[in-house]
């Protein structure tokens, strides 16, 4: 009982954290990129249908179009992209999921098995980089239970 509300401002503090200056000046991403390449991406709420389309810069990860875009999903991505949570799980289209470079990982696909609402092309945001193929692709928000 005690564990839910915990956990509850651990994500709070979490999100609060990845959308720090601080974050954005002192983390280094592991996706870095050379490319100055920016694509539309649409995220779709599954719980109300509402969509919003923003831009994305080719080399980031969709946690960080996310979060970059201020986009208000609660508690996402509390584990800051460590690859320790489910919390930044989204759905992709069949197209986009079969066109990624990288399968998920043994890691990625446990951690989606804490997910729900999980499907045949769940991905992690975190682990999904955004390539120029991505261009205009609706991206759906899972309701977090």
């Amino acid at each position: 009982m005690l564990f839910r509300p915990l956990q509850r401002v651990s994500r709070l503090f979490a999100a609060h954290f990845m959308r720090s200056n601080y974050f954005q000046k002192h983390a280094a991403s592991q996706y870095s990129t050379d490319s100055s390449n920016v694509v539309q991406l649409t995220f779709e709420w599954l719980c109300n249908g509402v969509r919003k389309t923003v831009p994305a810069n080719v080399g980031d990860t969709l946690l960080e179009v996310i979060l970059d875009n201020e986009l208000d999903i609660d508690g996402f991505g509390a584990c800051g992209g460590e690859l320790a949570c489910s919390t930044c799980h989204l759905i992709l289209s069949d197209d986009i999921y079969n066109k990624l470079p990288n399968p998920p990982s043994e890691e990625e696909t446990d951690l989606l098995d804490l997910a729900p609402v999980i499907t045949d092309t769940s991905r992690l945001g975190c682990q999904v980089i955004v390539s120029d193929e991505m261009d205009g692709a609706v991206i759906k928000i899972p309701e977090f239970l």
